[in-house]
């Protein structure tokens, strides 16, 4: 057998090519391909230290890491702009030497990020999104065939690296996942909102807007209340209200001028007129519960008596009273005044049509005068009905 340096000179190298090893396990030399050696180191060794691999990806990409696989092998994804969707494959799991580690970055965001492991059973602490200048990097453990998340910098969410590097109000909104609007962010304590839609709102003070809202339309109003609100007049109201009487203008005056009102059943304190008050059907004028009081005379016909009523019964004196006689007492009454018309009627007690009545009125009292106008003296207690009605000399 030559020795090596006998041997010709192989200029060129083909995987095919044959070299002998030395096998332990078989205790004799054989020979293997120069492909097969490849592979082993390949497999056993990280080849070459580093390698960098540059693409300009298009939505929707699918690259895979190139073979053979380097120690560090450092993917540069370039794309012309925001992409939504794209996938990184890892290089076969049977190729991959136990340490390598794969980074990945990329220029511009990719919203959606896949990682497709290719044989791998998992990878632990994988990006599902890349912002805009942000990278990972993951290592291969070969003992549990698994890829392993090695950053040492935190993997924003989609967005974040942009509004971090330009802060604006517009990469904010992009960033967030549920904002509503469009508008710029407003710190002021005291903001100047334009069109803002408050929805219902549950506390606040509105004294203070200006404008007519109402003109657009407020929802839980009664019909034409808006209209109302926009253009306050006697009519608008008129058309508002659903129990209304009569269609002329509201009455605010504390003397108003009422044209042929209905009153009903009037519960003021006076009602002055200067035309006639007309009673008609059943009606009655007069005084009302309440108005009234009684009062006994005591000992003798000429006893005075009070009684501060508008109206009221006496109840006279049983003493005797001579035929033809006049007796007189007097009546103490607040309500009367100088000039008042005191009208009597002998309503119960005694002989009727037996006395003849009359009284004189002065402020604060009237005399009253009881005659006897039968022919014989009378002994009887009778009761005289009265009524105070107001009269004036001029």
């Amino acid at each position: 057998m030559p020795t090596i340096n006998q041997l010709p000179v192989l200029n060129t190298i083909s995987s095919g090519d044959q070299l002998p090893v030395y096998s332990p396990n078989n205790g004799d030399a054989r020979r293997t391909s120069i492909g097969s050696l490849l592979t082993f180191f390949q497999q056993s060794f990280a080849s070459p230290t580093l390698s960098v691999n540059l693409f300009v990806p298009g939505n929707g990409f699918n690259i895979t890491v190139p073979t053979p696989v380097s120690n560090d092998q450092w993917m540069l994804l370039q794309p012309a702009g925001t992409l939504a969707t794209g996938t990184i494959t890892l290089p076969l799991n049977t190729g991959v030497p136990d340490g390598t580690t794969v980074l990945i970055t990329s220029t511009q965001e990719i919203t959606s990020l896949t990682i497709a492991l290719n044989g791998a059973s998992a990878i632990y602490g994988a990006v599902s999104s890349l912002g805009a200048g942000t990278g990972t990097a993951i290592r291969f453990y070969q003992p549990t065939n698994s890829w392993y998340n090695i950053n040492l910098t935190t993997v924003y969410a989609a967005g974040i690296q942009s509004w971090l590097t330009t802060p604006s109000s517009a990469n904010l909104r992009a960033a967030m996942t549920d904002e509503t609007g469009t508008g710029l962010l407003v710190f002021a304590t005291s903001p100047t909102l334009t069109t803002p839609i408050l929805g219902v709102p549950t506390s606040g003070t509105l004294t203070n807007c200006t404008g007519l809202p109402i003109a657009t339309g407020v929802s839980g109003l009664a019909a034409n209340v808006a209209t109302f609100l926009t253009t306050p007049s006697s009519a608008n109201l008129a058309a508002v209200l659903t129990d209304e009487t009569g269609t002329g203008a509201a009455v605010f005056a504390n003397t108003p001028t009422l044209v042929t009102p209905v009153i009903g059943a009037a519960t003021g304190t006076s009602l002055s007129t200067t035309g006639n008050q007309v009673i008609s059907g059943t009606g009655k004028q007069g005084y009302a519960t309440g108005s009234g009081g009684v009062v006994t005379q005591l000992t003798s016909k000429a006893t005075g008596v009070t009684l501060s009523k508008s109206t009221g019964q006496i109840t006279l004196d049983s003493a005797a009273l001579a035929a033809s006689t006049t007796v007189s007492f007097t009546l103490t009454n607040t309500v009367i005044e100088a000039g008042d018309i005191l009208v009597m009627n002998h309503i119960s007690g005694g002989t009727a049509g037996s006395y003849l009545l009359n009284a004189q009125s002065a402020a604060g009292s009237a005399s009253i005068n009881v005659r006897n106008i039968s022919l014989g003296s009378l002994s009887e207690a009778i009761v005289i009905a009265f009524a105070v009605i107001k009269a004036v000399s001029a």
